[in-house]
């Protein structure tokens, strides 16, 4: 006997859950691509695009996932042989470095560990030793999956008009976007990424780069921009074809123009509070639990943490608890990424929450008290009144 049948539920940190409007938009027969209302479609998305990401510059759609935008943003703005700065906080920017390595880039990785930010005295002294200026990009992740951390931008940017270092800020917004405040210019950057799976909410399949006037007058250095990367057509198209560089992907884009709707009509302002008021129930509930066991927030310090993914350690028994809760509730829980990946058997105590984009307080309500079946059954030392804790900054923060 079980009690998983019926509606699981995926508190995975992306694909995240998605909008029965999102996916009743994406359901219908093909349009056509070559004139009507899918141009006009398009043409709305671009401004709102830049709105949910606080900028006045560009951006291009791909039909891609993060990595390809990793690949995509790299080739629009460097040469083979250019030196990037890449600042680690866990798996993802290490992968975004690899990927420039692969391209014929010369990464400098930065490690500032797997429960801490990046440290911009660091930064500093890395971009002050670079007196050549041969540093061309500096990439960092705003929130790494992998770990639940979140990075302060501004200060990178800081460092680099006091130092009048010439690299562009690349920043990775892929966990962060619609979740956590996100503000391209307010920050300085450069470039801006990110992908419609998480915190917007569509279906994986597109992806985003925004970029302003220094990262354009940049792509004019470049030798890497192939046809398919290449940005300068998507953003200046001379016909609708040139957007996508051939066919539109036109489910994707229905499903987009739905959720970007969603999110426009809560509020922007609206959509990064209930992100804030929701992990912080879940933060709420683990320390509780931490008071009388071994569990854990992977980020000690709340203002460093991100508010779509929680990463959270318990040692010898968070790959247990996932398995009880896929098999006996219907829950999937995120699997560890921030130690070696989720076949390195130092993972087995650690696990990741999902509560980004389409999420409300009864499901989290209903993660958090899955969760404390789950410790119970298992018999995991715990401390006692999690999900009170977490229920009542859910009342506190509706009645604020």
């Amino acid at each position: 006997m079980t009690l998983s049948n019926g509606i699981r539920y995926l508190a995975t940190p992306g694909p995240s859950v998605m909008p029965e409007e999102v996916l009743r938009a994406m359901h219908r027969s093909a349009p056509n691509i070559y004139f009507g209302p899918l141009h006009d479609l398009v043409d709305g998305l671009i401004p709102d695009l830049k709105r949910i990401a606080r900028t006045s510059g560009d951006v291009a759609i791909y039909t891609a996932n993060g990595h390809g935008i990793w690949e995509g943003a790299l080739c629009n703005v460097c040469r083979r042989g250019d030196r990037i700065l890449a600042l680690s906080t866990g798996r993802f920017t290490e992968h975004w470095s690899e990927v420039g390595a692969r391209l014929g880039l010369i990464p400098e990785l930065i490690d500032f560990g797997r429960r801490s930010t990046v440290d911009p005295s660091r930064v500093e002294d890395a971009l002050k030793a670079d007196a050549a200026h041969q540093i061309r990009a500096v990439i960092v992740c705003h929130v790494d999956t992998s770990t639940g951390v979140r990075n302060e931008i501004a200060p990178i940017r800081e460092i680099l008009d006091r130092l009048e270092h010439p690299a562009l800020l690349m920043v990775d917004t892929m966990a962060s976007l619609a979740c956590d405040r996100v503000e391209m210019d307010g920050w300085g950057a450069d470039v801006l990424l990110a992908g419609c799976q998480k915190g917007l909410m569509t279906p994986p399949g597109l992806a985003f780069i925004w970029f302003n006037e220094k990262a354009a007058a940049a792509r004019e250095r470049s030798d890497m921009a192939t046809p398919y990367w290449d940005w300068v057509p998507r953003t200046r198209p001379q016909g609708f074809y040139q957007y996508f560089f051939g066919t539109a992907p036109t489910h994707h884009l229905y499903g987009l123009r739905t959720a970007l709707d969603m999110i426009l009509e809560e509020g922007l302002e609206a959509v990064w509070r209930r992100h804030e008021i929701l992990a912080s129930a879940i933060w709420a509930a683990v320390e509780t639990w931490g008071e009388g066991g071994s569990m854990e927030l992977n980020i000690p310090q709340a203002h460093l943490r991100s508010h779509a993914v929680t990463a959270v350690r318990l040692p010898g028994a968070g790959k247990r608890l996932q398995d009880w809760l896929e098999a006996n509730v219907g829950l999937t829980l995120g699997v560890a990424l921030q130690i070696g990946g989720p076949d390195d058997p130092r993972s087995e105590g650690h696990f990741r929450i999902g509560h980004m984009g389409h999420v409300n307080a009864q499901m989290i309500m209903g993660v958090l008290g899955s969760i404390e079946a789950g410790l119970e059954a298992l018999d995991i030392p715990r401390g006692e009144g999690a999900v009170a804790a977490a229920a009542k900054v859910i009342a506190e923060g509706a009645a604020g």
